[in-house]
């Protein structure tokens, strides 16, 4: 695995700081407009060389291709594949999406055009911009030649893109994927555009501005990175030795069909995915769950996924579960959040800690479940279930089961 988040640019760094409790989320830097908000997840101090980057990589790449590939090389490394060697070139893809893709190359180029005028847009503005170039990026890197699909479904895009890797390795059409997501959306354009569709929360306190299930949540704080998974066939994983973190074993991809952001009323469709999920994941009533939520701090967003954890469950199950959002700490990371907060469901189910829902102050009725609040728990789990639910009514979910070493 490998990451790139507001709260740490290595695995063992998000980890550590996702168990205490850090909160990542801070005063905007960076940006001279006037902007609506006052406070973002940002990934501070990101130096690609440090990350293996070289220049060139650097200066042909928009921010988020940089995340996702920085991300990449963490994962593989971790992973001890090496493409040509213990894994065929034609076995090895890449499932990298983004919500948004290279905004910030978008932004500046648009600037060119009317400063400067259409000749002098530079000829790697559609290269650097479109949102499957850091999957392309990424697969020249490590020679990855084979089945390659970054999905685009906003906040879901990272879930389906491991969900999709899970069937294609499932159903023979690779022996591993690099499966993720990335976003360096925080600029003004993007703040903008969110604060003024409702969407962003106001609150000046960084460490009361992302408050999922909290009844004084107002809306969601933006983030920026990258979460990169390394999938693997198992008999492949086990005969060169490699270290399993966990098994992945369920997905569920299903559409609201109700509206272009906001969540059906009724929680179906989003508590299907779930169920979809755990059947095929083999869950069965009374094993330890622990539910990575989408919880975006949104008062829709968290009163209809507790509505669709109880449909999918059941009331005692539900109620049994142990919940948290990550994004109390990183901020909603868009198209990076559902690969980043699998890392953090992986991580939660081999250690046993459920990372907390930080600045949880006053219960909401209709957010009434355990939302591990303020401090991570030591629990055993039998699996994690990452919730990833976006705009366009995509719901995607993801299921990971301790591995017991079999």
């Amino acid at each position: 695995m490998g990451v790139i988040s507001p709260v740490g640019q290595s695995i063992d760094a998000f980890w550590s700081n996702l168990k205490a409790g850090v909160c990542g989320i801070d005063r905007i830097q960076g940006i001279e407009e006037d902007i609506p908000v006052s406070v973002a997840g940002q990934v501070k101090e990101f130096d690609p060389a440090a990350h293996g980057l070289t220049p060139a990589d650097a200066r042909r790449s928009d921010r988020f291709s940089q995340f996702a590939l920085a991300a990449a090389i963490q994962a593989m490394a971790q992973s001890g594949l090496v493409s040509g060697k213990n894994i065929a070139p034609e076995r090895l893809g890449v499932y990298i999406g983004s919500g948004i893709g290279g905004i910030e190359t978008f932004v500046a180029q648009t600037k060119v055009l009317l400063n400067e005028g259409a000749r002098r847009i530079s000829p790697l503005f559609i290269p650097m911009m479109i949102s499957n170039i850091a999957s392309g990026n990424v697969a020249i890197r490590f020679n990855a030649q084979g089945p390659s699909l970054p999905a685009v479904s906003a906040c879901a895009t990272s879930t389906n893109t491991a969900g999709e890797a899970f069937r294609a390795i499932k159903y023979g059409y690779a022996d591993a994927i690099l499966a993720g997501g990335s976003e360096a959306a925080i600029n003004a354009l993007a703040i903008g555009g969110f604060a003024n569709s409702k969407a962003l929360s106001h609150a000046e306190d960084p460490l009361q501005a992302s408050i999922p299930f909290d009844k004084r949540r107002n809306g969601f704080v933006m983030g920026e990175g990258a979460g990169v998974l390394l999938f693997e066939e198992y008999e492949h994983a086990v005969a060169r030795g490699a270290r399993i973190i966990a098994e992945v074993c369920g997905y569920g991809n299903t559409n609201d069909a109700y509206h272009y952001t906001a969540p059906r009323p009724d929680a179906t469709a989003a508590s299907r995915a779930m169920r979809l999920a755990l059947d095929e994941a083999g869950y069965h009533e009374g094993e330890k769950l622990y539910i990575n939520a989408h919880g975006t701090s949104t008062p829709l967003n968290d009163k209809t996924e507790t509505m669709a954890i109880k449909l999918a469950l059941g009331e005692e199950d539900a109620r049994r579960a142990v919940i948290s959002s990550t994004k109390s700490m990183t901020g909603h990371m868009l198209g990076a959040t559902g690969a980043v907060e699998l890392i953090a469901s992986a991580l939660a189910v081999r250690d046993g800690i459920v990372p907390p829902t930080i600045g949880y102050r006053e219960a909401d009725p209709e957010c009434d479940l355990d939302y591990a609040p303020n401090a991570a728990r030591e629990t055993a789990l039998d699996l994690a279930l990452s919730n990833s639910l976006g705009f366009g009514g995509h719901n995607a979910c993801v299921v990971l089961r301790k591995y017991d070493n079999r």
